[in-house]
């Protein structure tokens, strides 16, 4: 199942081109393991690309229930993530049996967005997709982002250390 990096580093991040950004906090990526299977590829025998954001959206939950946030908690406070925008960069071709780590990492700067970089990468190595999406809270009575996410997710999580959120 999930297994992920508890590290933190504070003050350095990975910025599109694959280049340290100062001044950017953010969690050693987490990952869980993923088979590719066979009613997931299209007519040419590769995983049809919506897949990809299933298996994103996967590792995300997986992130957030590993901090020991439940979606019924978040439900509870009336909040729940949003994507605004991802960006999939395809890589490799992924097809039936493949198997693959999808890692998550948050990285966090200010204001009410954040970012969630992700790695689908074959049991090989080779980076099959790049994930990267632009995320926020959503206060789910108000229909309006929340103006501190970071705040709504340490003061759900058990441990905020998967998160980057450390510290603070």
């Amino acid at each position: 199942m999930a297994k992920g990096s508890r590290g933190v580093a504070v003050g350095v991040t990975v910025a599109e081109a694959g280049e340290p950004v100062d001044g950017v906090e953010t969690a050693e990526p987490f990952a869980v393991r993923v088979t590719v299977r066979g009613y997931e590829t299209d007519t040419q025998g590769h995983l049809n690309q919506s897949v990809y954001l299933q298996y994103a959206e996967h590792a995300r939950w997986s992130l957030l229930q590993a901090s020991g946030i439940r979606q019924s908690a978040m439900v509870d406070r009336r909040i729940g993530p949003v994507t605004l925008e991802t960006t999939i960069r395809y890589r490799r071709e992924l097809r039936a049996g493949d198997e693959v780590e999808v890692s998550c990492a948050f990285v966090w700067g200010e204001g009410r967005t954040f970012r969630i970089e992700q790695t689908v990468r074959k049991a090989d190595g080779t980076v099959a997709a790049e994930v990267s999406a632009v995320c926020g809270m959503l206060d789910l009575a108000e229909r309006t982002l929340l103006p501190d996410p970071r705040a709504a997710l340490r003061e759900l999580a058990a441990d905020p250390a998967p998160l980057g959120l450390t510290g603070q």
